[in-house]
């Protein structure tokens, strides 16, 4: 009694359209306290193929996505373990899922927004400033009610094999120009 059995063990794999309501339901159940931002079934099914799901017997326990904001930097987004998951280590599994998946489709780092900065560390991410992950702020930061007052760590992983120079976990465009990013000039009208 008390002793994991194969049946309780969690199956990771892709994420299939019939998982749009499992997922939508656990993402909201987190974004009506708050914890993320919420998504709909039409969000899911618009990035499925980005998304991993953990279920045990059938049931979706867990998911999270891995979402392209440059050619070179990827996000980790609606990372959701269910309630009667959550310190088992299912987190983490998930979270490796999206890294190998991150290796995979060749990005250099990813990142991710989180109200659990420790969580992430124990991964192998480190905070940074989160106005360094700009794609991230202006693709989706700058429409959440939040946004002024944010209060979300901003983290970061390099996935990709260090410079010999030695590791610097801020985001590839704030490594040029002395440290301070590059910002191009539009051309006005």
């Amino acid at each position: 009694m008390g002793q994991a059995t194969n049946n309780d063990t969690p199956r990771i794999r892709a994420a299939q359209a019939s998982d749009a309501p499992a997922v939508a339901a656990l993402v909201n159940s987190f974004a009506a306290r708050n914890i993320m931002l919420p998504r709909s079934e039409e969000q899911v099914l618009a990035a499925l193929d980005r998304f991993v799901i953990a279920e045990i017997d059938g049931e979706l326990v867990g998911c999270g996505s891995l979402i392209a904001l440059t050619p070179a930097l990827a996000e980790i987004r609606s990372l959701a373990v269910a309630v009667g998951q959550q310190g088992s280590g299912l987190g983490g599994v998930i979270v490796s899922a999206l890294l190998v998946m991150a290796r995979e489709l060749g990005y250099d780092q990813v990142c991710a927004l989180t109200l659990r900065p420790a969580f992430f560390e124990r991964q192998g991410f480190e905070i940074v400033d989160r106005w360094g992950l700009t794609p991230k702020i202006w693709q989706e930061c700058v429409f959440c009610p939040k946004f002024h007052h944010c209060d979300e760590t901003a983290m970061l992983m390099n996935i990709s094999e260090p410079a010999a120079a030695g590791h610097d976990p801020r985001p590839l465009s704030w490594r040029v120009n002395g440290g301070l990013p590059v910002f191009r000039l539009l051309p006005t009208t």
